[in-house]
């Protein structure tokens, strides 16, 4: 065999330490490997590297004690009881409006005044019309008195034969037609006064007043306008302002006719505005509407307010609750509340299992009452909190996934 050949046959020494090596490092891997297992175990275990679970949550909210007396809902809006269009009883000439929407006005309060130069000449001319008949009362009241005394001188005349029974029948015929005189002076005065009383009433007709205590919502027509109580053209206002009682404001809503025995007169209720949805309201129902509305098979209930507030306004719209009980003075404050099915009872301590980066974390809580499906929280949660519903088998910082609905 050449020589060349024979040095093929060698054994690489690199070779043999790489196979040495190699055999050297796999205890070595292999024992990394456990270690990694026993890890994930002991991470696993621990909830580090479980799968998430796929719970179902609530939030934790403030909620009034009324939610859970409440055996029927229903909607509707603020109605002021009392409302009126003020307007002129007579046709005529806006010449000054005194009030805009909101002001608030007393009973006989001056709201507008209009054109009134024709009627003021009327009432001067029947006032002096007055003054005449009252001069010409007096004046039959002087010549009844003469006419008294003549009468009674020529009755002592005819007595002594000292006059003709002429001149006394004379003379008692004057007397007779004095006192007449003066009935019909006295009735001219009094038709004077009437029709003085009557040009008064037509000069305060164009002054236009509030009917009662209340606020002006709407202004219906502005100087210039020509106002009549009853609307004839384009150009005419029927109304001046539009006034209403906020005394009288109540709620009215619509009723379902199979739902209508679930209320009586004088049942509490609680009110929620929702343009002041940081209160909320005692009431009580006021009336029942005996008539059903067939277009949409509804009763109209009637709800006043036992508390008010002054910004409350018509057509502001509001939802009732009505209650199986009154309310208790310590009710009507809301409280913190979470779902029952969240707590966890145990033998000396309550928990919570509260909602923090896709981890439920373990929460101890005070509880007090019950309010329907909810319980009260006095201590540990805060409104906004989410926490995890039935929270079975989950332990503290468990990773969690909340559930599609």
């Amino acid at each position: 065999m050449p020589q060349e050949d024979l040095s093929k046959l060698k054994i690489d020494s690199s070779a043999k330490q790489s196979v040495a090596g190699g055999r050297k490092r796999k205890p070595f891997v292999i024992a990394g490997a456990l270690t990694l297992l026993a890890a994930a175990v002991i991470l696993y275990r621990l909830g580090v590297i479980a799968p998430s679970a796929t719970v179902d949550v609530t939030t934790v909210s403030m909620i009034y004690p009324a939610q859970s007396l409440s055996v029927l809902n229903a909607s509707g809006y603020i109605v002021a009881q009392r409302k009126a269009a003020v307007a002129s009883k007579v046709t005529g000439r806006l010449t000054q409006l005194l009030v805009e929407e909101g002001s608030r006005v007393r009973k006989g309060q001056i709201l507008a005044r209009m054109e009134s130069g024709d009627v003021a000449a009327m009432k001067e001319q029947v006032t002096a019309n007055l003054a005449n008949a009252r001069a010409m009362l007096k004046q039959a009241a002087v010549e009844r008195d003469h006419a008294a005394q003549e009468n009674a001188r020529y009755q002592k005349l005819i007595a002594g034969g000292y006059v003709a029974q002429s001149d006394y029948d004379m003379i008692h015929t004057r007397y007779l037609r004095s006192l007449e005189a003066v009935k019909a002076a006295q009735a001219a005065v009094e038709s004077a006064g009437a029709a003085l009383s009557h040009a008064e009433v037509n000069l305060d007709y164009t002054l236009i007043r509030a009917p009662f205590d209340g606020v002006v919502l709407t202004k219906n027509a502005d100087v210039g306008d020509i106002v009549t109580p009853l609307s004839a053209s384009a150009t005419s206002k029927a109304a001046v302002v539009t006034l209403a009682d906020m005394d009288s404001l109540q709620v009215e809503v619509d009723v379902s006719e199979t739902s209508i025995t679930l209320i009586q007169v004088g049942q509490p209720c609680d009110i929620q505005l929702d343009a002041l949805a940081e209160r909320r309201f005692r009431g009580g129902v006021h009336a029942i509407v005996p008539t059903v509305d067939r277009s949409k098979a509804t009763v109209l209930v009637k709800v006043r307010f036992h508390d008010k507030d002054p910004r409350m306004l018509p057509d502001m719209s509001a939802k009732v609750s009505f209650l199986s009980r009154e309310l208790a003075p310590e009710e009507l404050r809301p409280r913190l509340a979470v779902h029952q099915s969240a707590l966890v009872e145990m033998k000396d301590k309550t928990l919570v299992y509260r909602i923090e980066d896709n981890k439920a974390r373990e929460m101890m809580v005070a509880t007090g009452g019950k309010l329907g499906d909810m319980r009260e929280i006095k201590l540990g949660l805060k409104p906004g909190d989410r926490a995890v519903l039935k929270p079975s088998g989950l332990q503290d910082g468990s990773r969690i996934k909340v559930a599609e609905r």
